[in-house]
């Protein structure tokens, strides 16, 4: 009987499809992971911006959690929304007591329409129970900047950026360049090696969903048994395929899809 790497992620659902949860499960599947999942909260949302957002009550992303964890291996897990403080630390606490080794943080604070996918209260939150549990985490520029507390302008400002973040507890760190002119290069960090992932910019504004798909293609490649460097080198090598041919679903933002580009 074949059997597929389980990896799990907990996340928001986008009900238009492009990001967060529904990112992620088309994620693990191009990548022959059999994907589990727990929602944080519900979103109403488009390729034009996020309508409205619902977070679970915590008790029900507890339950989901126990469902999980009771009954599947899991191999690697990743985060994405996470909503709100409640959230963050019935999560962290799930995780501890489970130990897992393979979890990458992806920090969502803003959506790429401006709305807020996390309180205040949260990210500190998360900075303080969830960091320190975490293989990797992967901000972006503008939550670099937020969670470092500098701004970042140059490559030696993305050194000292990662080494703040590094502080904070994850075993290593993934700056995203995307929102940066010029390339769209991510800076990796764990201390030791320091490591520039290069790609050229995509000629187009954003494409939704991005951050969750290159996340959750590191935790697929976790659960596959590959370690963390080379789990974010064939992370980056997907996201430079895809990227190469955005497509646009709506009348918003771009988008990419990991099973149809797949195909």
């Amino acid at each position: 009987m074949k059997k597929f790497p389980i990896a799990l992620t907990i996340a928001g659902s986008d009900s238009g499809g492009g990001a967060g949860l529904q990112a992620d499960l088309k994620t693990f599947a191009s990548f022959k992971v059999f994907g589990t999942s727990v929602i944080t909260a519900v979103t109403a949302q488009n390729t034009r911006e996020v309508l409205d957002s619902c977070p679970m009550y915590p008790e029900e992303v507890e339950s989901q959690l126990e469902a999980i964890f009771d009954d599947f291996p899991v191999k690697a897990v990743k985060t994405g929304m996470l909503a709100d403080a409640d959230i963050v630390s019935v999560v962290a606490r799930k995780l501890k007591s489970e130990r897992i080794r393979n979890l990458v943080v992806d920090p969502v604070l803003v959506s790429k329409s401006g709305a807020r996918l996390l309180t205040v209260e949260g990210a500190e939150v998360m900075v303080k129970k969830l960091f320190p549990l975490a293989a990797l985490i992967t901000p972006n520029l503008p939550e670099a900047e937020t969670l470092a507390g500098m701004k970042i302008k140059s490559e030696e400002d993305y050194r000292k950026a990662a080494q703040k973040l590094l502080g904070l507890g994850p075993r290593a760190v993934v700056i995203k360049g995307g929102h940066r002119s010029g390339d769209a290069n991510d800076f990796f960090f764990d201390g030791k090696k320091s490591f520039w992932l290069k790609a050229r910019r995509v000629k187009v504004k954003a494409v939704h969903g991005s951050g969750c798909i290159f996340s959750a293609a590191i935790a697929a490649n976790l659960a596959k048994g590959r370690p963390l460097f080379a789990s974010v080198l064939a992370a980056k090598s997907f996201m430079n395929r895809l990227l190469a041919v955005p497509f646009k679903p709506g009348g918003g933002h771009w988008a990419a899809d990991p099973v149809l580009q797949s195909r």
